[in-house]
Protein backbone atom coordinates (compact mmCIF):
# COMPACT_ATOMS: atom_id res chain seq x y z
CA UNK A 1 0.00 0.00 0.00
CA UNK A 2 0.85 3.54 -0.13
CA UNK A 3 2.54 5.46 2.58
CA UNK A 4 0.32 6.67 5.66
CA UNK A 5 -1.29 9.94 5.81
CA UNK A 6 -0.44 11.44 8.90
CA UNK A 7 -2.58 14.55 8.33
CA UNK A 8 -5.63 12.23 7.88
CA UNK A 9 -5.06 9.78 10.56
CA UNK A 10 -4.69 12.09 13.24
CA UNK A 11 -8.27 13.79 11.92
CA UNK A 12 -10.06 11.69 14.96
CA UNK A 13 -6.57 11.51 17.28
CA UNK A 14 -8.99 11.71 20.73
CA UNK A 15 -11.15 8.87 19.31
CA UNK A 16 -8.30 6.56 18.14
CA UNK A 17 -5.97 7.63 21.55
CA UNK A 18 -8.39 6.98 23.71
CA UNK A 19 -8.42 2.87 23.41
CA UNK A 20 -4.84 3.22 23.42
CA UNK A 21 -4.55 4.97 26.82
CA UNK A 22 -7.11 2.56 27.89
CA UNK A 23 -4.21 -0.24 26.81
CA UNK A 24 -1.39 1.58 28.95
CA UNK A 25 -3.30 1.84 32.27
CA UNK A 26 -3.86 -2.11 32.21
CA UNK A 27 0.01 -2.70 32.03
CA UNK A 28 1.61 -3.18 35.61
CA UNK A 29 5.17 -2.18 36.84
CA UNK A 30 8.27 -3.20 34.65
CA UNK A 31 11.13 -4.46 34.93
CA UNK A 32 14.36 -3.01 34.15
CA UNK A 33 14.67 -2.83 29.93
CA UNK A 34 13.91 -0.66 27.14
CA UNK A 35 9.89 0.52 26.36
CA UNK A 36 9.09 -0.34 22.80
CA UNK A 37 5.86 1.58 20.77
CA UNK A 38 5.87 -1.08 18.36
CA UNK A 39 4.05 0.69 15.41
CA UNK A 40 4.25 4.10 17.03
CA UNK A 41 2.59 5.80 13.56
CA UNK A 42 2.23 9.31 14.01
CA UNK A 43 3.26 9.14 17.53
CA UNK A 44 0.53 9.81 19.57
CA UNK A 45 1.08 7.88 22.68
CA UNK A 46 4.92 8.84 22.39
CA UNK A 47 4.26 11.38 25.31
CA UNK A 48 1.62 9.03 27.79
CA UNK A 49 4.45 6.00 27.31
CA UNK A 50 7.80 8.14 28.03
CA UNK A 51 5.71 10.02 30.68
CA UNK A 52 5.37 6.92 32.96
CA UNK A 53 8.69 5.09 31.31
CA UNK A 54 10.92 7.24 30.88
CA UNK A 55 13.03 6.43 27.51
CA UNK A 56 11.00 5.10 24.66
CA UNK A 57 11.81 3.69 21.21
CA UNK A 58 9.67 3.58 18.53
CA UNK A 59 9.54 1.21 15.59
CA UNK A 60 6.90 1.69 12.20
CA UNK A 61 7.68 1.14 8.97
CA UNK A 62 5.86 4.57 7.78
CA UNK A 63 8.88 6.88 6.90
CA UNK A 64 5.28 9.91 6.73
CA UNK A 65 4.60 8.62 10.09
CA UNK A 66 8.17 8.87 11.95
CA UNK A 67 8.64 11.85 10.74
CA UNK A 68 5.20 13.19 12.42
CA UNK A 69 6.35 11.02 16.02
CA UNK A 70 9.81 12.29 15.94
CA UNK A 71 8.16 16.23 16.13
CA UNK A 72 6.64 14.95 19.41
CA UNK A 73 10.02 14.61 20.79
CA UNK A 74 9.26 11.90 22.99
CA UNK A 75 11.06 9.11 21.10
CA UNK A 76 14.59 8.45 22.94
CA UNK A 77 14.93 6.69 19.40
CA UNK A 78 12.85 5.80 16.36
CA UNK A 79 13.33 3.31 13.66
CA UNK A 80 12.35 2.22 10.60
CA UNK A 81 11.46 -1.44 10.48
CA UNK A 82 8.51 -3.60 9.29
CA UNK A 83 7.33 -6.00 12.55
CA UNK A 84 8.25 -9.35 10.58
CA UNK A 85 11.72 -8.27 10.38
CA UNK A 86 12.33 -6.35 13.57
CA UNK A 87 14.17 -8.22 16.51
CA UNK A 88 15.30 -6.30 19.76
CA UNK A 89 19.21 -6.43 20.68
CA UNK A 90 17.96 -7.17 24.04
CA UNK A 91 15.21 -8.40 25.86
CA UNK A 92 12.68 -5.55 26.21
CA UNK A 93 10.74 -4.59 29.24
CA UNK A 94 7.79 -3.75 27.03
CA UNK A 95 6.31 -4.27 24.07
CA UNK A 96 3.31 -1.94 23.00
CA UNK A 97 1.55 -2.02 20.16
CA UNK A 98 -1.56 -0.24 19.46
CA UNK A 99 -3.72 -0.96 16.46
CA UNK A 100 -1.00 -2.25 14.45
CA UNK A 101 -1.12 -6.39 14.64
CA UNK A 102 -4.32 -6.79 13.20
CA UNK A 103 -2.79 -5.65 9.00
CA UNK A 104 -0.39 -8.38 9.34
CA UNK A 105 -0.70 -12.26 9.15
CA UNK A 106 0.30 -15.73 10.71
CA UNK A 107 -0.70 -14.29 14.47
CA UNK A 108 -0.51 -17.93 15.42
CA UNK A 109 3.30 -17.09 14.93
CA UNK A 110 3.73 -13.32 15.48
CA UNK A 111 2.03 -13.51 18.73
CA UNK A 112 4.56 -16.36 20.55
CA UNK A 113 7.12 -14.79 18.83
CA UNK A 114 6.83 -11.10 20.32
CA UNK A 115 6.21 -12.04 23.71
CA UNK A 116 9.28 -14.77 23.82
CA UNK A 117 11.35 -11.62 23.00
CA UNK A 118 10.66 -10.08 26.29
CA UNK A 119 12.85 -10.51 29.37
CA UNK A 120 11.86 -12.14 32.39
CA UNK A 121 8.63 -10.30 33.86
CA UNK A 122 8.30 -8.11 31.15
CA UNK A 123 4.97 -7.08 28.99
CA UNK A 124 3.20 -7.61 25.56
CA UNK A 125 0.53 -5.59 25.31
CA UNK A 126 -1.83 -5.45 22.51
CA UNK A 127 -4.66 -3.10 20.98
CA UNK A 128 -6.30 -4.55 17.71
CA UNK A 129 -9.50 -3.37 16.07
CA UNK A 130 -12.09 -5.93 15.79
CA UNK A 131 -14.07 -4.46 13.25
CA UNK A 132 -13.72 -6.64 9.76
CA UNK A 133 -17.47 -7.72 9.81
CA UNK A 134 -19.35 -4.38 11.04
CA UNK A 135 -20.48 -2.53 8.15
CA UNK A 136 -17.99 0.33 8.46
CA UNK A 137 -15.70 -1.96 6.85
CA UNK A 138 -17.85 -5.30 5.30
CA UNK A 139 -19.52 -2.71 3.01
CA UNK A 140 -16.61 -1.57 1.92
CA UNK A 141 -14.99 -4.96 0.76
CA UNK A 142 -18.52 -5.83 -0.37
CA UNK A 143 -18.69 -2.76 -3.01
CA UNK A 144 -15.51 -2.73 -4.40
CA UNK A 145 -15.65 -6.42 -5.15
CA UNK A 146 -18.91 -5.67 -6.77
CA UNK A 147 -17.93 -2.53 -8.71
CA UNK A 148 -14.11 -3.62 -9.52
CA UNK A 149 -13.77 -7.15 -9.49
CA UNK A 150 -10.31 -7.05 -11.53
CA UNK A 151 -8.89 -4.32 -9.27
CA UNK A 152 -9.81 -5.18 -5.77
CA UNK A 153 -9.70 -8.56 -4.00
CA UNK A 154 -10.91 -9.17 -0.64
CA UNK A 155 -8.26 -9.95 2.07
CA UNK A 156 -9.23 -12.10 4.76
CA UNK A 157 -9.65 -11.13 8.26
CA UNK A 158 -6.37 -10.80 10.41
CA UNK A 159 -7.97 -11.21 13.94
CA UNK A 160 -8.94 -14.18 15.45
CA UNK A 161 -11.37 -14.93 18.58
CA UNK A 162 -10.23 -13.85 21.79
CA UNK A 163 -9.68 -17.75 22.22
CA UNK A 164 -7.81 -18.10 20.28
CA UNK A 165 -5.23 -15.58 21.70
CA UNK A 166 -5.66 -17.11 25.00
CA UNK A 167 -4.75 -20.51 23.86
CA UNK A 168 -1.60 -18.78 22.28
CA UNK A 169 -0.77 -16.63 25.15
CA UNK A 170 -1.34 -18.15 28.68
CA UNK A 171 1.32 -20.73 28.69
CA UNK A 172 3.88 -17.61 28.75
CA UNK A 173 3.07 -16.21 31.88
CA UNK A 174 0.24 -13.81 33.14
CA UNK A 175 -2.29 -13.20 30.72
CA UNK A 176 -5.48 -10.62 30.69
CA UNK A 177 -8.16 -10.38 27.88
CA UNK A 178 -10.95 -8.30 26.94
CA UNK A 179 -12.95 -6.51 23.92
CA UNK A 180 -14.95 -3.26 24.04
CA UNK A 181 -17.09 -1.20 21.93
CA UNK A 182 -16.48 2.53 21.56
CA UNK A 183 -19.41 4.16 20.64
CA UNK A 184 -17.91 7.31 18.77
CA UNK A 185 -19.66 9.92 17.72
CA UNK A 186 -18.14 11.28 14.68
CA UNK A 187 -18.59 15.00 13.57
CA UNK A 188 -20.66 16.31 10.19
CA UNK A 189 -18.97 16.52 7.86
CA UNK A 190 -19.92 18.52 4.15
CA UNK A 191 -18.44 16.46 1.49
CA UNK A 192 -18.59 12.86 2.91
CA UNK A 193 -20.16 10.55 5.30
CA UNK A 194 -18.43 10.47 8.48
CA UNK A 195 -18.18 7.35 9.16
CA UNK A 196 -16.07 7.29 5.36
CA UNK A 197 -13.78 10.42 6.86
CA UNK A 198 -13.12 7.66 10.10
CA UNK A 199 -12.30 4.91 7.67
CA UNK A 200 -10.58 6.29 4.49
CA UNK A 201 -7.33 6.71 6.37
CA UNK A 202 -7.15 3.12 7.51
CA UNK A 203 -9.70 0.07 6.68
CA UNK A 204 -10.20 1.86 2.87
CA UNK A 205 -6.14 2.30 1.90
CA UNK A 206 -6.13 -1.10 0.61
CA UNK A 207 -9.60 -0.29 -1.93
CA UNK A 208 -8.23 2.66 -2.62
CA UNK A 209 -4.89 1.85 -3.47
CA UNK A 210 -6.23 -0.93 -6.11
CA UNK A 211 -8.22 1.86 -7.58
CA UNK A 212 -7.60 4.71 -10.52
CA UNK A 213 -8.89 8.30 -9.45
CA UNK A 214 -11.95 7.56 -11.18
CA UNK A 215 -12.25 4.15 -9.93
CA UNK A 216 -12.18 5.64 -6.23
CA UNK A 217 -14.26 8.60 -6.91
CA UNK A 218 -17.36 6.29 -8.32
CA UNK A 219 -16.31 3.61 -5.49
CA UNK A 220 -16.65 6.75 -2.77
CA UNK A 221 -19.53 7.81 -3.96
CA UNK A 222 -21.35 4.11 -3.40
CA UNK A 223 -19.72 3.63 -0.08
CA UNK A 224 -21.33 6.82 1.34
CA UNK A 225 -24.79 5.95 0.18
CA UNK A 226 -24.71 2.59 1.79
CA UNK A 227 -23.18 4.56 4.91
CA UNK A 228 -26.14 6.61 5.29
CA UNK A 229 -28.62 3.52 5.33
CA UNK A 230 -26.16 1.71 7.86
CA UNK A 231 -25.27 4.84 9.98
CA UNK A 232 -28.29 7.41 9.52
CA UNK A 233 -27.01 10.86 10.01
CA UNK A 234 -28.76 12.56 13.30
CA UNK A 235 -30.45 16.00 13.17
CA UNK A 236 -27.18 17.77 13.20
CA UNK A 237 -25.89 15.48 10.40
CA UNK A 238 -23.31 13.75 12.92
CA UNK A 239 -22.82 9.75 13.07
CA UNK A 240 -22.93 6.81 16.07
CA UNK A 241 -19.99 4.41 15.40
CA UNK A 242 -19.77 1.43 17.48
CA UNK A 243 -15.95 0.34 17.13
CA UNK A 244 -15.06 -3.08 18.99
CA UNK A 245 -11.22 -3.70 19.78
CA UNK A 246 -9.38 -6.52 21.39
CA UNK A 247 -6.90 -6.22 24.45
CA UNK A 248 -4.55 -8.89 25.59
CA UNK A 249 -2.04 -7.88 28.37
CA UNK A 250 0.47 -10.50 28.81
CA UNK A 251 3.36 -10.72 31.93
CA UNK A 252 5.99 -13.24 31.18
CA UNK A 253 6.74 -15.39 33.67
CA UNK A 254 9.59 -14.73 36.05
Amino acid sequence: MADWNPTKYDAFRDLRLRPALDLLAQVPPLPKGDVIDLGCGSGAMGPALANRFGTVTGIDNSPAMLTKAEQTGAYGALAEANVEDWAPETPPALIYSNALLHWLPDHAELFPKLARMLGAGGVLAVQMPVQFDAPSHALSREIAAQMFPQQYRPHPPQVSAPQVYFDLLDPLGDLSIWRSEYLQILPADAHAHPVRRFTESTALRPVLDALNADQQARFLSAYDDALHTAYPLRGDGRALLPFARLFMVLRRDD
